[in-house]
């Protein structure tokens, strides 16, 4: 009974953690270049890709946007001809920004809400890897209040303290069955909070060349008091005791990027990101329960993430006075190592290619649109925890569109 509830719990709300569940969709601007834009004052999406440009946006303004993204992830088990895919969920990444200051220019104050990590995946009650998982739901939303500051008319820098609010509901099979053949099952659900940074440094040479070095700080999630629920035959019931809860940690990685943006010509600018992802700091997944039996003990799993890094290009391009295009292609290099991919997080290493576009009507107005794409390239493993022995193909798509207001 211990290996059985081990195993169902091992893969518990941590495991998201992969870069297939950090969202890289937090301004259309930039999400029209694959992500790049750290190093141009482009819009207020600059609270959260760097603060020390805010100050450098000539207008006030208010933005929300969303991303209905979908993750398309396929899994073939080794031997078998069938191919498995997950159900066709919506998942809806979001960007709130606001940003005033006055008209000397020389300090603003910017407020943003958004989600950088999340994920929606329902691989069904029936697959082949339903002890690993049948679906989960996470969502990290970010508030962040921020300063910025113009050091000079060329250098600016800014931060901003961020809180999180996070939300898991994670359900998979437990390998018990009813009379009627359905199997167990294990729902764990849980919200928490954690605390962070977010600090940029903006620089504009004489040549107009800009340049950028932003920290955001990791952020570790205290999920306490989450419900560990699971639904067992009658004869099992007293070790799985009702109304049990668990407290978890969530650990949201630190990222360092720079940046450069460089003018191509009056009308066009070119931008280039390199991210350092430090998912080191996942070594291992602990659960520590309020009830224990000699069934439900505390768990610890080590999952032994390295760092992960991501290149990102872009160009802006104003094709009038109220047309602007974008485009970008980029690579991301995967934290997760042979042993440890699961059907939570299917990672690789995968492309990126997007495009975009703005049209500003009015000198108060501007809507944006962007369309995001990944390919993650193909991975056969085997987890060196449940056993699941096969390969994970996925695809990301995420259209998106955005409305401005500026004064």
């Amino acid at each position: 009974m211990k290996k059985i509830l081990l195993s169902a719990l091992l893969s518990a709300p941590l495991w998201v953690l992969g870069q297939g569940f950090q969202v890289n969709l937090q301004g259309q601007k930039q999400i029209g270049m694959a992500g790049a834009g750290s190093a141009l004052a482009l819009d207020e999406a600059s609270v959260f890709y760097n603060p020390g440009a805010v100050t450098f946006l000539e207008k006030n303004s208010v933005s929300a946007g969303v991303n209905p993204l979908l993750f398309k992830s396929a899994f073939k088990q080794t031997g078998s001809n069938v191919t498995e895919d997950v159900k066709n969920k919506i998942a809806p990444p979001f960007e709130f920004y606001a940003v005033w200051g006055p008209k000397s220019n020389k300090w603003k104050l910017g407020l943003g809400v958004y989600t950088p990590f999340g994920g929606l995946v329902d691989w069904g009650d029936n697959w082949s890897g339903k002890y690993a998982l049948t679906s989960l739901n996470l969502k990290a939303i970010y508030f962040q209040p921020t300063l910025s500051i113009k050091i000079t008319d060329r250098i600016g820098i800014g931060a901003g303290f961020v809180y999180n609010h996070g939300d898991v509901n994670l359900q998979r099979a437990i390998p018990v069955n009813f009379p009627d053949g359905r199997s167990g099952k294990a729902t764990l659900d849980g919200t928490g909070t954690g605390y962070g940074w977010n600090a940029g440094l903006y620089i504009k040479t004489l040549s107009n060349i800009s340049f950028a070095l932003v920290h955001k700080s990791k952020v570790i999630t205290k999920l306490d008091g989450g419900s560990a629920e699971f639904e067992v035959p009658k004869s099992l019931e007293g070790s799985f005791p009702a109304g049990n809860t668990f407290n978890a940690e969530l650990p949201l990685p630190a990222t360092t990027s720079l940046g450069i943006g460089i003018p191509l010509s009056k009308s066009t600018v070119l931008a280039f990101d390199a991210s350092w992802v430090q998912w080191h700091i996942y070594q291992d997944l602990s659960f520590d329960y309020a009830t224990n039996t000699p069934a439900l003990v505390d768990t610890k799993s080590a999952r032994n993430y390295r760092d992960g890094s991501s290149f990102k290009l872009g160009i802006n391009h104003q094709a009038s006075e109220k047309l602007a295009l974008r485009a970008g292609v980029g690579y991301a290099f995967s934290p997760v190592q042979d042993g440890y991919v699961t059907p939570e997080a299917p990672d690789a290493d995968r492309y990126i290619l997007s495009a975009g576009l703005g049209y500003t009507p009015n000198r108060h107005f501007e809507v944006n649109a962007s369309f995001f794409f990944e390919d993650v390239k193909s991975r056969k493993q085997k987890n060196i925890e449940t056993g699941l022995d096969g390969t994970f193909k996925t695809l990301v798509y995420a259209p998106g569109i955005s409305l401005t207001y500026k004064w």
